[in-house]
């Protein structure tokens, strides 16, 4: 059985995830890994972390199969990148390596050679410019794409926002029936296509114990009658549910899916559970899109103690799928 391979893109290359790259090779996997970075920064940590169990296979992003691909070394796609031989600060200097990192692995997507796709952290301050509110919402302007969904996923309980980056004062303009029911269809479709079942959805509500003191409560007008809607659609969902108390122990385990208005609504208590178990879907894309569930983490840059989990489980599930 050939198995396509994963394409992994560094990110920020002033970041922890070579660190914790280099970490995750220590599994084993049937699905060849090609990493898109700098020659010379790889070696850089390879050097630092004094990881000697590869070597590096140098290939050609037009022609990913002009040499075997295998994970004994690490198949590299070479981006220049101007690497001072030290550790330095997150800057705009990074951003014309990732985006020609990112260039090469939608390239190599777009040409059908994989549908498995690995991002490493950026910073949205410097790369992003304020053009896009997160590189989820950047990748889908890249391929075209414009129902999708961000899932941090956990095999136990996978939490998904209706809205991601944007300010808490604009969310209630976002709260609709149709942005609902979009995202409910997408997680439904991604859980029957990869997990075989039809999801357990709760949905949360906005307003704290789902109450308002205002005259117009969106709990009452807008998520209440949206769940009606798609429980006569034949979807397993419930709610709104207070959020305060959706994540208790009794409650979660009711539940494949929690969707929440916002963005740390659902995201908070998901890493406060599971932490570095759990990782970034971005459902809806023609491919498997993943992003482990940390930022470039600038205060750990270099010290050799940062936690591979969701990397590694990242990687695990592409390798199954």
């Amino acid at each position: 059985m050939s198995y396509k391979p994963i394409i992994i893109i560094n990110g920020e290359p002033n970041s922890i995830f070579l660190e914790i790259f280099l970490k995750s090779l220590k599994k084993k996997i049937k699905s060849p890994i090609i990493l898109i970075s700098s020659l010379k920064l790889l070696m850089f940590y390879m050097k630092k972390f004094k990881f000697n169990d590869k070597k590096i296979n140098l290939i050609n992003y037009e022609n990913i199969y002009e040499k075997k691909l295998n994970n004994s070394s690490i198949n590299l796609v070479d981006v220049e990148f101007k690497f001072e031989k030290n550790i330095n600060k997150i800057s705009y200097r990074s951003k014309n390596f990732i985006e020609k990192s990112f260039e090469i692995g939608l390239k190599i997507i777009k040409e059908g050679k994989t549908h498995k796709f690995i991002n490493g952290p950026i910073s949205k301050k410097s790369f992003l410019s304020k053009k896009y509110p997160g590189i989820t919402e950047y990748i889908a302007r890249k391929t075209g794409i414009k129902k999708y969904a961000m899932l941090i996923y956990n095999k136990d309980l996978s939490v998904c926002p209706l809205t991601t980056h944007i300010p808490i004062k604009n969310v209630p303009k976002k709260i609709n029936k149709k942005n609902i029911c979009e995202k409910v269809f997408l997680i439904n479709s991604f859980y029957k296509k990869y997990r075989g079942l039809k999801p357990k959805i709760g949905i949360l509500g906005l307003n704290p114990h789902c109450e308002s003191i205002n005259k117009f409560n969106e709990d009452e007008k807008i998520i209440k009658p949206t769940v009606k809607y798609l429980i006569k659609l034949g979807y397993k969902v419930s709610g709104p549910y207070s959020a305060d108390t959706i994540f208790l122990k009794q409650n979660r385990k009711k539940f494949d899916v929690i969707l929440g208005m916002y963005h740390d609504q659902v995201l908070t208590p998901l890493k406060t559970l599971y932490e570095y178990d759990a990782f970034n879907i971005t459902i809806g894309l023609p491919f498997m899109r993943i992003s482990p569930d940390h930022g470039p983490n600038e205060k750990m840059l270099g010290k050799n103690i940062s936690d591979p989990t969701s990397l590694i489980n990242a990687i695990k599930f592409l390798d199954k799928n």
